[in-house]
């Protein structure tokens, strides 16, 4: 359920991808059963497209991996949360109109 410019991660590679990236990264936390996840999904993928090399756009299905949500406070989905040099600079919950997420991810650039 990700465009070509969007990563699925997991609890093993959150660190590699996400902590250790050089560039903001993105995390969507979702699941399949989710309708508000999946209607966001296309303002997702056409961001991951708009910013490509500039942000990395990532996948977290929070049913397969519970650690990472659990560690970061996710209550709810979707959560998006938005890091740079590791730590969290931003974080949207719910269904939100991509010109907020479009605004966040200016704000972490």
């Amino acid at each position: 359920m990700a465009g070509a410019d969007v990563t699925n991660i997991g609890d093993g590679d959150f660190k590699q991808q996400v902590l250790d990236s050089q560039e903001p990264v993105l995390v969507d936390f979702w699941a399949t059963w989710c309708a508000p996840c999946r209607a966001i999904a296309p303002a997702l993928d056409a961001l991951a497209t708009q910013y490509k090399g500039q942000v990395k756009f990532t996948k977290l299905n929070i049913d397969d991996n519970q650690d990472t949500p659990q560690q970061y406070g996710v209550r709810s989905i979707p959560t998006l949360l938005i890091f740079k040099g590791g730590q969290v600079v931003e974080q949207i919950v719910g269904a939100v109109p991509k010109a907020r997420i479009e605004a966040a991810l200016q704000k972490a650039l």
